[in-house]
C-alpha cells in the first residue's frame, strides 16, 4: 500500500492523521516547526518531517512515487503554504510530460509511476460553512457587528488599533507580530499569545517583545481562560483570527462580549474549493480501499454503514463474581458470545453462545452472519480466561480479525478487555506479591526447564492445563533434589469448590483430582539467575567417558554466537556437557545430543535430568544417519566425526547454507583435514567470518605444600558460517 502525504498545519489535520492511523495507513505528515511535531500523536503507521520546503523539496518529496494523494490540511492563512504545495504538484506532472527528463535514469523509476497517473489533491477546509470570510462581512454596515470588526488585512488592523487606548491581546501567533510591533503607538501596548515554541518566543523577542509580555500557551481555549486572561493583563482589544470551532474562535468571541473587549478579527482569506473533514476521509477511504472512522464520528459520506462492535474479553477464571465491570457490560450488551462451554455456561442467558474460540471457527460464522443479515448481530464478544493479554488465546484471534477487517471482509470494530488472571488472584488469595516473581505456563508444553526456573527464583507461578501438570511438577522437582520446596496449589479459583493447598512435591506426584490448578512454587534455598554459563567439570556425571573440558566448552559456546530459537545439533556429545550448558541458556534453544557409543548415551540422559533440562533430546544414532530425522539446525558443534568431517559439514551445508559451525579438533589429523576443507569452502564462496583460536590450558594442582601445574591436551577451535554458493 502506497502512503498519503498529509500537510498539517492545524488541529484537522492532527485529527486526519490520528484517523489513518487508527485505520494503519501509513503516512508521512509534514510539519513546519518542531512544536508542530511534538504536538502529533506517535505512531508506527505516521513518518513525521518537519522543516519548511519550497517548491523544489516538495516537489522531489512527491516524486517518490510512495503517495497515492496529497492533503492539505494547512492553516486557510497560510495561502503561501498551500500555493507551494499546488505549484509542487503542478511541477511534478510537468516533468512527467517532458519527454527529455527519461534521459536523466535516476528518475525514471518516478515518471513510470506517474506517468498514467495524477495524483489526488485533496484540500482540507477549516470548520466549512462555519467561519466568514474578509470578503463575507463587507457588506455589514462598517464591518463591524456587536462589539467585533473584521478586517481584510492585519496592515489595516493596525492602523485602526492606532486610534484605541488600552492594553492589546493580540491572538494570531507571532509571524503577523511585526505589523503591529513597527507601530511606537502600538508596541508598549501588546501582549502577545503565541505557542510555546522556541521558534515563536524568538520571533516575539526580535520584536521588542519580552518577558511577560509573551504569553507561551497552546490553544484552543475555553471561554474562561480567555476572560482570565483578559482580566489578568487588563485587556481592551484583541486582535484574533476568524480560525473556526475548531481553532476556538467561537470561544474567544464570547469572552469579549463577557469582558466588554473590543475584538478586531482577521478574516479568513476566502476558500471556495476544498473538502469537508468528512468528505476528505470518505475520498481517501476510495483511494486506499480502507475504513477511515475516527472513534467519536459517524461514517462519512452521509450514509450510514453498520459496524459490528468484536469485544475480546478477559473473563478471569471463569465465575462471573471476576469479572470486571468492563467486561460484564460487554458480556451483558452482546448479541453473541464465543468461548469455551466452561466459560459460556457461567455466563447470563440471553445472548446466542457458540463453543467457538479459535480465529478460523469465529470470522466465517460472522462473514456469514453480516452477508445474510448485517443488523443481526451488533455486538458480539469473545471470551477468554484469565487476562487476555497474559498467556492468552486472544491476540491471535485480534491479528486475524484485524486483517479480515483491511481486507474489506468484515465490518467490524475490535477491542481487547483486559481480564484478572488466576496468578493475580492466587497472589492475592495467599497475601503474596507477584512483581518480584518468575512467571511460566506449562500449558501444552513438552520443554519447559522447570527445575531451572525453581532453582534461581524463590517465587514462581505456574499455569497448568490439569492435575497431569500438577504431577509433573512434583517429580520434576524430585529428580532435580528440590525436595524442600512448597507448592502452593490454586485449585477451581473463585468456584464454589476452590481450594488452596500447601503440598510437598512429593504429595504434587500422587495428586489424582483433575481440575484447573495454578501453582506457586516456594524455594527457600533460591540461589539467584547466574548472568554467565560455566558448569564445573566435576558437577557433571562422566564415568569413562572423554569429556570436554570446562575452558574448551566456554570458548566454543562462545564462537556459536547463540540465539533464540535456535536449532544446535551436538554432533559426537560424548557425555553431554556442551549440549547442558547450551540447553540451560534459553528454554527457546532446542538441541540435539548427537552420540553412536551407548554409554555416552546413557551418561547425557543422566546429565540431561540432573539439569532438569527438557530441551535436549539424545539422539542415538551415527551423525549422518540422523541428520535427516530432525529439524535443519541454525548451528552445529562438531565434537567428534568417526574421521567423516568432510561429509558431515557437506550435509549440514546441505541441511542450511546460511548455518553457524563450530569444529573442536585435537588429532593433528582433524586439524589438517578442518585446514584442506576451509581452503575449498573460503575458495568456492561457501564461508564467511572463518576464525581458528587454539586453547592451551593449564591447571595448578595441589602437591604436598605446593601448586604445581599441569598442562592439558591443546585444542583448536575452528568457527565459520555457511553462506550459500552465488
Amino acid at each position: 500500500m502506497k502512503e498519503i502525504l498529509l500537510f498539517a498545519g492545524t488541529t484537522e489535520g492532527r485529527k486526519l492523521s490520528e484517523c489513518l492511523s487508527a485505520a494503519k495507513i501509513p503516512h508521512t505528515v509534514c510539519v513546519a516547526t518542531e512544536y508542530g511535531e511534538m504536538a502529533l500523536s506517535h505512531s508506527p503507521y505516521a513518518n513525521v518531517r518537519q522543516g519548511r520546503m519550497g517548491r523544489q523539496e516538495m516537489e522531489s518529496l512527491m516524486g517518490t512515487g510512495r503517495y497515492a494523494a496529497v492533503v492539505d490540511a494547512t492553516h486557510p492563512y497560510a495561502r503561501e503554504v498551500t500555493a507551494t504545495i499546488k505549484a509542487a504538484l503542478e511541477g511534478l506532472q510537468e516533468s512527467v510530460r517532458d519527454e527529455s527528463v527519461l534521459e536523466h535514469s535516476r528518475i525514471l523509476e518516478r515518471i513510470l509511476d506517474h506517468s498514467h497517473r495524477k495524483i489526488p489533491y485533496l484540500r482540507l477546509l477549516r470548520d466549512a460553512g462555519q467561519g466568514q470570510s474578509a470578503e463575507e462581512k463587507k457588506d455589514k454596515e462598517d464591518n463591524k457587528e456587536e462589539g467585533v470588526t473584521y478586517f481584510h488585512t492585519n496592515e489595516a488592523c493596525a492602523a485602526a488599533l492606532e486610534h484605541t487606548s488600552g492594553n492589546i491581546l493580540l491572538a494570531i501567533g507571532s509571524k503577523e507580530l511585526a505589523s503591529y510591533s513597527a507601530r511606537p503607538l502600538l508596541k508598549e501596548r501588546l501582549y502577545v499569545r503565541a505557542l510555546p515554541s522556541a521558534e515563536s518566543i524568538l520571533l516575539c523577542e526580535k520584536q521588542g517583545i519580552f518577558g511577560k509580555r509573551v504569553i507561551a500557551m497552546q490553544g484552543p481555549f475555553s471561554v474562561e481562560m480567555n476572560e482570565a486572561v483578559f482580566r489578568q493583563f487588563d485587556i481592551s482589544c484583541m486582535v484574533t483570527k476568524d480560525s473556526g470551532a475548531n481553532g476556538g474562535f467561537p470561544q474567544k468571541l464570547t469572552a469579549a462580549k463577557n469582558a466588554g473587549v473590543q475584538a478586531f478579527v482577521i478574516g479568513r482569506p476566502q476558500e471556495t474549493k476544498g473538502y469537508s473533514f468528512a468528505e476528505v476521509c470518505g475520498k481517501l477511504e476510495g483511494i486506499c480501499g480502507k475504513r477511515i472512522l475516527p472513534a467519536d464520528t459517524e461514517p462519512s459520506g452521509g450514509v450510514q454503514e453498520f459496524f459490528m462492535e468484536i469485544s475480546l474479553a478477559g473473563v478471569g477464571m471463569g465465575d462471573r463474581g471476576s469479572l470486571t465491570i468492563e467486561v460484564e457490560q460487554a458480556v451483558r450488551e452482546a448479541d453473541l458470545l464465543f468461548g469455551a462451554p466452561r466459560l459460556l455456561e457461567r455466563m447470563p442467558a440471553g445472548a446466542e453462545k457458540l463453543p467457538y474460540y479459535l480465529a478460523g471457527q469465529i470470522i466465517p460464522y460472522l462473514k456469514e452472519s453480516q452477508k445474510e443479515n448485517p443488523e443481526r448481530i451488533k455486538k458480539a464478544a469473545v471470551l477468554f480466561s484469565g487476562d487476555s493479554g497474559f498467556y492468552s488465546g486472544a491476540k491471535p484471534v485480534y491479528d486475524a480479525l484485524e486483517k479480515e477487517i483491511r481486507q474489506g471482509g468484515l465490518r467490524a470494530r475490535v477491542r481487547m478487555l483486559p481480564g484478572i488472571s488466576s496468578v493475580a488472584y492466587l497472589a492475592a488469595r495467599v497475601g503474596e506479591s507477584y512483581q518480584d516473581a518468575a512467571v511460566y505456563s506449562l500449558h501444552g508444553k513438552k520443554i519447559c526447564n522447570l527445575a531451572k526456573k525453581v532453582r534461581a527464583n524463590s517465587k514462581t507461578f505456574l499455569l497448568t492445563s490439569g492435575v497431569a501438570d500438577v504431577n509433573r511438577i512434583g517429580e520434576e522437582l524430585l529428580l532435580a533434589g528440590l525436595s524442600d520446596c512448597e507448592v502452593v496449589t490454586g485449585y477451581q479459583l473463585s468456584y464454589e469448590s476452590q481450594r488452596i493447598e500447601t503440598h510437598t512435591p512429593l504429595e504434587c506426584r500422587g495428586l489424582r483430582e483433575e481440575g484447573l490448578y495454578t501453582c506457586l512454587v516456594k524455594n527457600p534455598s533460591a540461589a539467584g539467575r547466574e548472568l554467565t554459563h560455566g558448569l564445573p567439570d566435576s558437577w557433571f556425571i562422566r564415568d569413562k567417558v572423554p569429556m570436554t573440558k570446562e575452558e574448551v566448552r566456554e570458548v566454543s559456546i562462545c564462537k556459536l554466537k547463540l540465539r533464540d530459537g535456535a536449532v544446535v545439533y551436538d554432533i559426537g556429545s560424548g557425555t553431554g556437557s556442551i549440549a547442558v550448558e547450551i540447553a540451560a541458556l534459553s528454554d527457546d534453544i532446542q538441541v540435539y545430543a548427537i552420540e553412536r557409543k551407548k554409554e555416552a548415551v546413557s551418561l547425557i540422559e543422566q546429565n540431561r535430568k540432573k539439569a532438569g533440562l527438557s530441551n535436549i533430546q539424545v539422539v542415538a544414532q551415527k551423525a549422518l544417519e540422523a541428520f535427516p530425522g530432525l529439524p535443519a539446525p541454525t548451528h552445529a558443534l562438531v565434537g567428534g566425526s568417526g574421521g567423516r568431517l568432510k561429509e558431515i559439514l557437506t550435509a549440514l551445508y546441505n541441511r542450511n547454507p546460511k548455518m553457524r559451525v563450530v569444529i573442536n579438533a585435537v588429532s593433528m589429523e582433524t586439524v589438517c583435514e578442518i585446514k584442506e576443507i576451509l581452503y575449498f569452502a573460503k575458495t568456492s564462496g561457501r564461508i564467511k567470518d572463518a576464525q581458528a583460536v587454539q586453547l592451551q590450558v593449564s591447571r595448578a594442582r595441589e602437591a604436598g605444600d605446593y601448586h604445581l601445574v599441569r598442562s592439558e591436551n591443546p585444542v583448536w577451535i575452528c568457527a565459520f558460517t555457511f553462506c550459500k554458493e552465488e
